[in-house]
């Protein structure tokens, strides 16, 4: 027996499934299948598998005659409960039926019952049973890849112990056998001896997990099924090669010894972490080859160099032929080659340099924004980099700042540029010391030392240019008086011709004198004064006016210069203050006097104030901080204006006499003023209307515009004689002769008039108050429980109280609602009414 502490079910399982296998072969399809089972069937145990397919092809239903077995899709028969076959055979239909052509087939399924005396003895725990003598569980078999044969070969050999009572057939399955690659192993039934019919590749195929079994004639298995392992040993057929053909590295020039580079890497298909995948790495050759710059780690591949010398201006690329082979480089190994290129980063190891060690060039004076040289440098980095790109820098020469270099993007040159006029005159030649250096900084190699600077010397020669006179400098100051008088002399502008150093030939001329305050000597440039010279004038500005003169030479050439004239204060402005002044009684009872002085400050305040003696009775002036004064009154006085002289001294004693117009007002800003009596009467064309004046104007005018409206209306409806009945009057107004009201009318009457006086042509006269007749305005009035409109519809007399059904005590206010709804519908008719009086 396989293993005897297997439970019985599963056993019964094993025995019945290898048992359907063999009398498969041997029943006919669509007619009788025969299988041997234990006499007792546990429930949901598989009894056998019937291949359905070869009866009928793809049954759409499929039914068993028993209940007692139910039938799978692919064929399995399994118990629905537990059975006892009492007698030796039982048998039951499988029928099948098709949906396409409606065919129908029937399989016959005979179970016959065995005796399982002898399997039991097999699984009971004997002690007498030694698995140690069973040979049913080999040890793992292996075979060499790409055996040479012969074949079949033989692998192993399989048997069991239960071949000592029984006849035994042995049989295989799974990858190999019955699944890819097919029939690469096959098993003699009666030996149990496995045999392989061709060689295998291991790195296809490392295993085979093969299952063994074990049966007897009539199909019972005695054994479990039999893993069997079957591993293919690896044989060095597999040569190791680099995963990329090509491989770029790179490192920086003149880096240290022992800097890495990169690692190569290798792949080997043979088994791993044995002898034939044990790698070894080796540089076959160097290109160029001299001299040797790299080494290679024979075990991990990392490249690196061996000297500090790489320079990339020498050579910026190296090839290394690379090998790696197996069996741990030994000769007998198999190997593969490489080709690894090392390109080097270039650093800035090289400085720049002049081709020229010195240079000469020339320029006219007087021009600017002009190129006058270009000088070439050479670098042997790597170009347009900042490694190789130029700075270049004026050392020496231009402490003027008339020129400027700078580098040439497309080029690398060094542009020399004039920015500032030369002047011939002064400076013949200039000497100028230029630098160059490179954009990215310097960087200090193992193998050499910082540089210096690379300079070069140019000499700009300046040509001579007859150039015209020149006006310097461009803003010449000159002092005066104010108040000088008119026809003087002044010191004029003086230009210069500068090819003789003085102003000889050259002829002045006037461009700019707002004011016309002077006159210009065509020679000379001298001035002369057309006016009095004026510091408070609009035209002067920070006490300064300013005068533009054009200086021509004999060809023509000019140039254009500005002389200032700077006025010196002089004290001959007496302070100014403003001739009239408000003074509000209802809000104060004095004015603030503020002057001014046109002069400038050493002239001006502090200020003294004087009343004349006549006026000094009515007014009192009170000096506040040198700059201001209150003036105010003594008594309250009329609203009336007012004249009031006083006298206001500057600090040097410059004096003027003012007569301030004073309004002495009803108002509450000045700019309301009001005077109420008679003498303000007298002063009416300075009374200004304020804004509520102006509106109440405004107001009255729509008022009259308004009524002339409704006197035109009115007589255009002339012909419309009344607008109610004439006992409307009689029913609505109580007469009475006695001076006051009747009782009725303030107890049981509330009026509500209405004007009609636009309405009617007319007046209707109501009644009479103590004997004297009074015409009143024609109106209606609603009476509380009196009031009544005479209806069309009848000569009855209605009220509101009947309309809204209310009693003649209820002496409440109506709501507007009662009224509206009361009045609207008579309304109504009495316009009809009226429309129809017109029209006869």
């Amino acid at each position: 027996m396989a293993v005897a502490s297997a439970a019985p079910g599963s056993i019964f399982c094993k025995q019945l499934l290898f048992s359907l296998l063999v009398l498969i072969l041997l029943c006919d399809a669509c007619q009788k299948i025969y299988l041997r089972v234990p006499s007792h069937l546990q429930a949901e145990t598989l009894v056998g598998k019937v291949n359905l397919e070869e009866c009928l092809k793809s049954p759409s239903l499929i039914l068993s005659s028993d209940p007692a077995f139910r039938i799978l899709e692919d064929g399995s028969i399994y118990t629905t409960r537990d059975l006892i076959l009492s007698s030796e055979r039982k048998s039951f239909s499988i029928f099948l039926s098709g949906s396409e052509r409606h065919e129908q087939q029937e399989i016959k399924v005979v179970l016959s019952a065995r005796e399982n005396k002898a399997p039991k003895k097999r699984h009971t725990k004997d002690t007498a049973l030694k698995r140690s003598k069973r040979r049913w569980a080999p040890i793992p078999a292996s075979l060499m890849e790409n055996s040479l044969g012969p074949f079949p070969q033989h692998v192993q050999q399989i048997q069991s112990d239960a071949a000592q009572n029984y006849t035994i057939f042995y049989s295989i399955s799974g990858p190999g056998v019955d699944k890819e690659p097919f029939n690469l192993f096959y098993i003699e039934k009666d030996t149990g001896d496995i045999f392989c019919t061709r060689s295998i590749d291991r790195e296809k195929y490392e295993q085979f997990a093969l299952y063994g079994y074990a049966t007897t004639a009539d199909g019972y298995a005695p054994e479990y099924p039999l893993p069997l392992i079957i591993k293919i040993e690896d044989d060095n057929d597999n040569a190791p090669y680099f995963e990329h053909k090509m491989t770029i590295f790179t490192v920086p020039e003149n880096c240290r010894s022992g800097t890495s580079v990169g690692q190569v890497t290798a792949t080997d298909l043979d088994e791993p972490d044995t002898l034939h995948t044990r790698l070894k790495y080796k540089i076959l050759q160097q290109i160029p080859d001299h001299p040797k710059h790299f080494s290679i780690h024979p075990d991990t591949g990392v490249i690196t160099t061996t000297t500090p010398f790489l320079d990339r201006e020498k050579c910026d690329t190296y090839q290394l032929i690379m090998e790696v082979r197996d069996m741990g480089g030994q000769p007998f190994g198999l190997f593969n080659t490489g080709t690894i290129t090392i390109s080097l980063e270039d650093e800035n190891d090289n400085p720049p340099s002049f081709t020229e060690t010195s240079y000469v060039t020339e320029v006219e004076e007087n021009r600017i924004d002009v190129e006058i040289l270009r000088m070439k440098v050479q670098d042997r980095d790597l170009p347009n980099t900042p490694h190789s790109k130029a700075v270049y820098t004026i050392l020496q020469g231009n402490e003027n700042g008339n020129f400027k270099i700078s580098t040439d993007p497309n080029t690398n040159e060094g542009v020399l540029c004039v920015v500032k006029p030369l002047n011939y005159e002064v400076n013949r030649q200039v000497i100028l010391k230029v630098g160059v250096v490179n954009e990215a900084q310097f960087s200090k190699a193992a193998n050499s030392q910082t540089p210096t600077m690379c300079t070069t010397t140019v000499t700009v020669k300046i040509i001579d240019n007859d150039e015209g006179p020149e006006c310097h400098p461009p803003v010449k100051v000159i002092q005066s008086q104010d108040g000088f008088p008119a026809g003087q002399e002044l010191l004029g502008y003086k230009a210069l011709d500068p090819e003789t150093a003085s102003g000889e030939g050259l002829r002045y001329q006037k461009l700019g004198d707002e004011d016309h305050w002077f006159e210009i000597n065509e020679h000379t440039g001298d001035l002369r004064t057309l006016k009095v010279l004026d510091r408070e004038s609009k035209f002067v500005k920070n006490n300064q006016y300013n005068i533009s003169v054009v200086a021509v030479d004999a060809v023509g050439r000019s140039c254009t210069g500005t002389l200032v004239v700077h006025l010196d204060d002089y004290n001959d402005h007496p302070p100014q203050i403003d001739k009239e002044v408000t003074i509000c009684q209802n809000n104060e009872d004095f004015a603030i006097l503020e002057p001014v002085d046109p002069d400038g400050p050493e002239n001006g305040p502090p200020f003294q104030f004087f009343l004349d003696n006549s006026t000094s009775k009515n007014w009192n002036l009170e000096q506040k901080d040198g700059k201001t004064a209150i003036l105010r009154q003594r008594q309250n006085l009329d609203y009336n204006s007012y004249s009031v002289p006083i006298q206001i001294k500057d600090r040097h004693g410059l004096v003027a006499t003012h007569v301030l117009t004073v309004r002495v007002c009803d108002c509450s800003t000045p700019s309301e003023c009001r005077m109420n009596d008679k003498s303000a009467r007298d002063v009416r064309p300075n009374v200004i209307l304020g804004r509520w004046a102006i509106l109440a104007m405004v107001l009255g005018s729509v008022l009259l515009l308004c009524i002339l409206f409704t006197c035109f209306c009115v007589t255009a409806k002339r012909t419309v004689k009344k607008c109610f009945p004439e006992d409307i009057a009689q029913q609505n107004l109580i007469v009475s002769n006695t001076e006051g009201p009747g009782e009725e009318v303030t107890e049981a009457n509330i009026r509500l008039p209405m004007q009609t006086s636009n309405i009617c042509d007319t007046s209707m006269s109501v009644g009479t108050v103590g004997g004297q007749g009074i015409k009143t305005q024609q109106s209606f009035e609603m009476v509380k429980g009196g009031y009544t409109l005479d209806s069309n519809k009848g000569g009855g007399h209605q009220t509101l109280e009947s309309v809204k059904g209310v009693g003649q005590g209820d002496t409440g206010r109506y709501a507007y609602t009662d009224w509206q709804s009361f009045t609207q519908p008579r309304l109504g008719e009495e316009s009809i009414r009226g429309h129809t009086l017109i029209k006869n």
